[in-house]
């Protein structure tokens, strides 16, 4: 930390700060000057949280100053400036009420760089560091510029209070210390570690609510930083067979009383321990668990099963009632049509909650029809889900653009305020960072990187966006081909890209092989931009479909992002296979086993649909007959994911005395193109001596050419 010429108080002790509020963060900050063109070190650099990647940096003249807009007036405590080399020798932190009008905070006349804390008081909307003398050449420079003090009346949240469900029928309301509540929220994301450098955006955003699914001793620093920065939570329990379709872990809920007691206990547990916390809104116990029981059972013993976990979830909630009687529980499930199991067996749930995505305007209608008495809350909604949208012409769900995710939050924001006196709000889905396939099919901000959903939120939450720098809109994406781009080789992918602000635009191309190999991440493709738009990026080796993502960032924190699908298929080979179809024997095949039998004629029936495998061991073999001598010089050969690692192509004239005219022992699997010495033979085979997995060896084709 920098020695300061200050008469004020220097502050080290982290502790003394337990109260405050950072009041800076993700605010709209102003400067005057940039060094360069604007773009590499903009005042927004120094308030985004960023403590050594990002920063602003003035220009190389005295006096200079950045400035930031609290929203409104606060009350001051401390300021924080995390220097880069280029540092104030002399400045003042200066406070305003209408951004015009300063009066000095601090001063400092031989400031040396590092961290400058400084305590402050006294209240102001804008807060600016004014410079007056650097140390050098160069600028001012600061990775951070962060304004400490008390946030507004809500904020950090008060202990105690009590929250309810009140009103009558199709007249509700949420309400905390008797005043109305409507639930904006999030559901959260990010580590706990991270959430004092999250929350502040959270809250930013207009969002008075995150929602958890599970609760334990990990929970608290979570609670603790929430209230901080006055939001409340709702706390989740997980039950199995949680998460819907995809979860799993089966319980017999009508017979295995060992684990409905050992949850009961568990959760009892952690009502005790965070009733009183005072960011606690509402307990959640389970996650699509009714919907997820069709997993585990069918017919009469799925409705036997869906009973007796309703019936346990009223078990859960009469329990925390009796521990907690100031917070609402509810339970969450992945349709409405699980609601009726609730309102026969859980009359002790003070409201209902469910998680919709593209149909999430549908609740309203599924709630009058179901002649429900009790309010909801939307617990996860978000753009159309993978379940909910038509396949495109690969035959993989065809993901909405970022525009349309905008305009659905949107779209799902007035649904749930249109509902009036029933819903009480939403925890909508997701403030999360995860960039990989689902963090971008859902993440407001996947990578820290701000959307155009994000924005959408923080629109339909605080009233607006005014001031803020708006992400890059990518619209009409298309690749070429789409169907039949060779493996390895480069395919078309063009959109129209396009910034509100006219910020310089850098561009990333991804791919995913979530459907190919079920590998969810995202991995930056070899490309190369051919201008306006347009890009040529190299096919990756393994066959199937692959999702390929444009990325556009403009510098300030937000991305576009766009993707389709793409069809890998083997490179063409020229001339006619020679095997197609053609009379095959192999050392062995399995008869059963997923999609077998996979006879050794399916290796050659020109389908890459179709495979041959062999048995588990070592060595095996697969030839094929092509009836008569003939000159071969190509092989292709497809691989399943059950490759060989060493193996040789051999030829023969009468299929009993075999030579080897190719050999390697660093196979990898997918698409092998063999070219050797043209020769003469009318038996072609593999000789099979390593196996690259623990499977037995198959291929979706053995192709050979002249």
């Amino acid at each position: 930390m920098a020695l300061l010429a200050s008469s004020l108080t220097m502050l080290t002790a982290p502790e003394a700060h337990a109260a405050e509020t950072l009041l800076s963060h993700g605010r709209t900050a102003t400067a005057s000057s940039v060094e360069g063109d604007g773009d590499a070190y903009p005042a927004s650099a120094a308030v985004d949280g960023d403590l050594t990647g990002t920063r602003w940096a003035s220009k190389w003249s005295d006096p200079q100053w950045i400035r930031v807009d609290l929203g409104e007036r606060r009350s001051l405590s401390r300021v924080v400036l995390t220097w880069e080399a280029a540092y104030g020798k002399a400045y003042e932190i200066q406070g305003s009420d209408n951004g015009d009008d300063w009066r000095t905070l601090a001063s400092v006349t031989d400031g040396n760089g590092g961290t400058d804390e400084l305590a402050v008081s006294g209240s102001a909307r804008y807060v600016r560091m004014y410079g007056t003398a650097r140390p050098g050449g160069y600028g001012y420079s600061l990775w951070e510029f962060q304004v400490y003090g008390e946030a507004g009346d809500d904020d950090p949240l008060p202990g105690g209070g009590a929250v309810a469900v009140t009103g009558t029928q199709g007249n509700w309301q949420l309400t905390v210390d008797g005043r109305p509540y409507t639930v904006k929220g999030l559901t959260w994301g990010p580590a706990v570690a991270d959430a004092g450098r999250y929350l502040p955006d959270v809250k930013s955003m207009g969002a008075n609510t995150i929602r958890t699914w599970g609760t334990d001793g990990s929970t608290k620093p979570l609670l603790d930083a929430a209230a901080a920065h006055g939001i409340r939570v709702i706390n989740g329990f997980w039950l199995q067979p949680g998460g819907g379709p995809g979860s799993g872990g089966c319980v017999n809920y009508v017979t295995d009383d060992a684990y409905k007691s050992s949850m009961l206990t568990e959760f009892a547990r952690w009502v005790e321990e965070y009733k009183s916390h005072p960011a606690t809104l509402l307990w959640n116990v389970g996650n699509e668990s009714v919907l997820g029981l069709q997993n585990c059972y069918s017919g009469e013993e799925l409705e036997r099963q869906r009973n007796a976990y309703t019936t346990f979830v009223n078990d859960v909630a009469k329990r925390i009632h009796t521990i907690d009687p100031d917070h609402p529980v509810t339970s969450t499930d992945a349709w409405t049509g699980a609601w009726p199991y609730y309102k026969r067996n859980a009359p002790d749930l003070d409201l209902y909650a469910v998680n919709a995505y593209g149909d999430i305007c549908g609740v309203r209608e599924d709630w009058q029809e179901g002649g429900y008495s009790k309010p909801y809350m939307i617990t996860e909604g978000g753009p159309a889900g993978e379940w909910e949208v038509p396949d495109d012409a690969n035959g993989v769900p065809d993901e909405p653009t970022d525009v349309q995710k905008r305009d659905g939050y949107t779209r799902a924001w007035n649904c749930v305020t249109g509902h009036q006196g029933v819903s009480l709000g939403a925890t909508l889905f997701h403030y999360g960072v995860e960039h990989d396939f689902g963090g971008v099919w859902f993440n407001l901000l996947p990578d820290g990187l701000k959307r155009l959903s994000y924005y959408a939120v923080k629109q339909a939450y605080a009233g607006s966006t005014s001031g803020d720098n708006t992400p890059p809109v990518i619209t009409d994406m298309s690749v070429s081909p789409a169907s039949a781009a060779p493996a390895g080789q480069e395919f078309t992918v063009r959109a129209d890209i396009r910034d509100p602000d006219n910020d310089t635009l850098t561009h990333k191309i991804f791919l995913s092989g979530n459907y190919a190999s079920g590998d969810k991440r995202l991995v930056e493709a070899k490309w190369r931009s051919t201008g306006n738009g347009t890009f040529a990026v190299t096919a990756p080796e393994k066959l199937g479909v692959w999702k390929v993502y444009i990325q556009s960032e403009d510098g300030h924190g937000n991305a576009g992002i766009e993707t389709r699908s793409v069809k890998v298929v083997p490179p063409p080979v020229a001339g006619t296979n020679l095997a197609l179809n053609k009379p095959v024997t192999a050392s062995s095949y399995q008869k059963e086993y997923g999609d077998c039998p996979c006879t050794p004629a399916k290796a050659v029936d020109g389908d890459t649909g179709t495979r041959w495998a062999s048995d588990w061991s070592d060595p095996q073999w697969i030839s094929v007959d092509l009836g008569a001598a003939t000159t071969v010089g190509k092989v292709q050969l497809v691989w399943d994911p059950a490759y060989a690692k060493s193996y040789e192509v051999q030829v023969s004239d009468n299929g009993s005395d075999w030579r080897t005219v190719h050999a390697t022992t660093s196979g990898n699997g997918d698409v092998d193109s063999i070219e050797f010495a043209a020769t003469t033979a009318r038996h072609v085979r593999l000789h099979l001596t390593e196996r690259g997995t623990g499977w037995g060896y198959s291929l979706f084709e053995f192709g050979i050419y002249r």
